[in-house]
């Protein structure tokens, strides 16, 4: 199969290419630089020129393949409304270029708009506050009751492995600039996660065996105390330890507060026993006690 991945130069993406060409697919990678398309060429990929933002090199690039896997998005959280409505009409876009086709659709979602508080699967609906911009999950299952081919990977908040940028190495550059390394409350809430080896792998089974219409689950570890990943930090940093109340969440962790304070575990028990995925990678403190998270 022909496959069109966009972010296909991200961190997830990268591993997604690899996991493509490695089953013996073709890659055709989205990439709106000169760097970014030499390393998919040096990836063994075939190079797509545009952005996110040019919704005809979209529907070119979806055009050109036998299925779609989108994990592109802007990640400026300054300007979230903008990067979100970026995102809807880049899956409508490629919606539009598949319809009347029975190619796949795999659009990435999260699983932070869950209910909180408890373990959610993947038959639970996103409920979002009030504002919430991003509607990338609603959009595609949206096209699948029209009739596209398209599914839904939810991932974890945290997805780690070396080259990480996300979320975990943003808590110890907090926890750098303030001397401490703290969690909100009695640091309980849990965050789910999956490293991108296993992340990637999903989502190649997703392409090939996926049904349409459905979410499927990127969660290794159904939830990982907050608690537990500041006492690594601290461990590895060489600082205290330190709970924050939730009155001060915000003026230490800043716009991060909101998510340091989530709690929201959650199940990939359906996506494991349908598409016979299992995480085989490190887990999440495994990864920061031997990974590279405190190498610079």
């Amino acid at each position: 199969m022909k496959v069109f991945v966009t972010g296909a130069t991200g961190f997830v993406g990268s591993a997604i290419v690899q996991e493509l060409l490695g089953a013996g697919h073709q890659v055709l990678g989205l990439a709106r630089s000169d760097a970014g398309a030499q390393a998919l060429a040096a990836a063994g990929a075939q190079v797509h020129r545009g952005s996110l933002e040019d919704l005809t090199s979209l529907r070119r690039g979806a055009a050109a393949a036998d299925g779609v896997i989108h994990t592109a998005f802007v990640h400026d959280f300054s300007a979230f409304a903008a990067a979100a409505d970026t995102d809807r009409r880049a899956i409508e876009a490629l919606g539009a270029e598949l319809a009347g086709s029975a190619r796949p659709l795999v659009v990435t979602s999260g699983v932070a708009g869950l209910p909180p508080g408890r373990v959610v699967t993947e038959a639970d609906a996103p409920t979002h506050a009030p504002g919430y911009p991003r509607r990338s999950e609603e959009v595609a299952l949206a096209l699948a009751a029209q009739g596209l081919n398209a599914t839904v990977v939810r991932l974890a908040p945290s997805v780690h492995g070396a080259g990480d940028h996300g979320f975990v190495p943003m808590l110890i550059g907090i926890a750098r600039e303030k001397g401490v390394a703290a969690y909100v409350g009695d640091g309980g809430n849990r965050w789910p996660a999956v490293h991108r080896l296993d992340a990637a792998r999903l989502y190649r089974l997703v392409l090939e065996r996926g049904t349409a219409g459905t979410r499927y689950h990127g969660i290794a570890e159904e939830g990982v105390p907050m608690r537990d990943i500041a006492a690594v930090i601290g461990r590895r940093l060489g600082l205290p330890v330190v709970a924050k109340a939730p009155e001060e969440a915000a003026g230490h962790f800043g716009w991060m507060a909101g998510f340091v304070g989530l709690d929201a575990p959650a199940s990939s028990a359906f996506t494991q026993q349908q598409l016979g995925w299992h995480a085989s990678q490190a887990s999440l403190l495994e990864d920061m006690e031997h990974g590279d998270y405190f190498a610079s």
